[in-house]
C-alpha cells in the first residue's frame, strides 16, 4: 500500500478563510485536499497528514514559535511516520509576512533546505526511497482579517511559482504550481475555500498517478 506524506501549513492542515479575529475552523477529513487526493487515488493508498498552520519553509516564529519551523518539523515528521513512498512540499506562505522581512532569495533558501532534508542519504534509505512533489503554494491577496500580517505578500509571493519550479527542475523532483489551478480566497487572501481544496485535491492526485 503506497503512503502519501503531506507536509504544509494551515492549507494543508485545512484552515478555512479567516473572517473574524480569533475565528479557527477546520475542513472535515472529506473536504481538505490531502483527503480528496487520497479518496480520488482509491483505497490503495494510505494517508499521512502533516500541515501546522503557521508553518515556515525555515523560520522560528517570534509570536506563534521557534516549532513553526519546516526545517525541524520535517526532520520530526519523517522520523515519526514511515516508510512513505511520495512527500509532497507546500510552504512558503507564512515566510510572505510583513515581520520576517523576507526576499524571494530567502524563501528559496528555505525550500532548498526543505529539499535537503526529504533528500537525505539517510533519511531515504530508512523509508526505502519516496519520491518528492514541491508545490507553489498559489499568490496571496491582501485583504481582510490578515492584511497587516501579509502586509507586501502579494508582490513576493507572485514571484515564487518560478522559483520553486527552477529549483525543482534543478534538485531533480516534481514540480506542480497550485496557482494554475485555484486562487486563495476572497474573504482573507490566504486560505482556500472548500471549491479550491476539492479543485487542487484532485489535481494533484492526477499528478501523482503520473509520478507513481
Amino acid at each position: 500500500m503506497p503512503t502519501l506524506l503531506t507536509f504544509g501549513d494551515s492549507n494543508t492542515h485545512g484552515t478555512r478563510p479567516i473572517a473574524r479575529q480569533g475565528d479557527y475552523q477546520r475542513l472535515d477529513d472529506k473536504a481538505r485536499w490531502p483527503c480528496v487526493a487520497k479518496t480520488t487515488l482509491g483505497d490503495a493508498w494510505r494517508l499521512i497528514e502533516e500541515g501546522l498552520p503557521g508553518r515556515t519553509t525555515c523560520f522560528d516564529d517570534p509570536i506563534m514559535g521557534s516549532f513553526m519551523n519546516g526545517w525541524m518539523g520535517l526532520k520530526i515528521a519523517l522520523a515519526s511516520h514511515g516508510p512513505i513512498d511520495l512527500l509532497t512540499l507546500m510552504l512558503g506562505t507564512n515566510d510572505c509576512k510583513a515581520l520576517f522581512g523576507n526576499s524571494t532569495q530567502n524563501i528559496l533558501g528555505g525550500i532548498a533546505g526543505l529539499l535537503s532534508i526529504a533528500q537525505d542519504v539517510e533519511l531515504q534509505d530508512r523509508h526505502g526511497s519516496y519520491k518528492i512533489l514541491l508545490i507553489a503554494p498559489p499568490a496571496i491577496v491582501v485583504t481582510g482579517q490578515l492584511a497587516d500580517s501579509f502586509y507586501g505578500a502579494d508582490r513576493l509571493s507572485e514571484q515564487l511559482a518560478d522559483l520553486y519550479s527552477e529549483i525543482a527542475n534543478h534538485r531533480g523532483v516534481e514540480f506542480f504550481d497550485a496557482g494554475e489551478v485555484i486562487k486563495t480566497s476572497p474573504v482573507d487572501g490566504v486560505h482556500f475555500e472548500d471549491e479550491a481544496h476539492e479543485l487542487l485535491g484532485k489535481a494533484l492526485a492526477r499528478k501523482i498517478k503520473i509520478i507513481m
